[in-house]
């Protein structure tokens, strides 16, 4: 299962914390997969498959802070467990336009990763953190994250999308280890 972080609603699509979304919105585009939403549940899911294995993409209806309940309900509907779990969202301490993997971990100060860790109760679920780098100052934190790249760093924001994208893909495919080393070394084309 495919969960991108982000926050519902118009006003925040284009924001540097919904890059998570985008990058799920990115695959179902590819794979042909649309999402639905049932009665009451905390989150939209998209079925499909990738080379052959079923996949789950789920956006979550929650704001970034309460990701973890949605998540533990999609969780639930699909069958699938914590190992079965990649979670992409934004970080601000990667520079904007890179892409990380990583198999576990903390939350980084990452809200929705942090809440989905509660949920859950173990922080042994896979993670692809795109970089939205950070504001000047500490202060600047919610305002940068709840707005657009600026028009510098847009165009790195975008290619990393998709780039993230051809990381999940690549998992899916090939698995974790073809993911570190593909990903985790390189820096956005310049």
């Amino acid at each position: 299962m495919v969960v991108g972080l982000g926050n519902p609603g118009d006003r925040y699509s284009a924001t540097r914390h919904n890059v998570g979304f985008q990058v799920v919105d990115e695959l179902a585009g590819r794979l042909g997969i649309s999402f639905r939403r049932k009665l009451l549940r905390s989150y939209s899911i998209g079925k499909g498959s990738h080379g052959g294995a079923p996949l789950f993409l789920v956006k979550p209806l929650t704001f970034m802070n309460d990701s973890g309940r949605a998540v533990r309900e999609a969780l639930r509907e699909s069958g699938s467990g914590p190992a079965d779990l990649l979670v992409v969202c934004d970080s601000l301490d990667i520079s904007p336009g890179n892409v990380r993997f990583r198999l576990q971990g903390s939350s980084g100060g990452q809200k929705g990763l942090q809440s989905i860790i509660n949920a859950l109760g173990t922080e042994d679920f896979m993670r692809l953190v795109i970089g939205i780098g950070r504001p000047a100052h500490k202060g600047q934190v919610v305002g940068h994250v709840l707005t657009a790249p600026r028009r510098g760093e847009a165009a790195l924001v975008e290619e990393a999308v998709v780039r993230a994208a051809d990381a999940v893909q690549l998992l899916l495919t090939d698995g974790p280890r073809k993911v570190m080393n593909e990903f985790n070394r390189k820096e956005p084309p310049s």
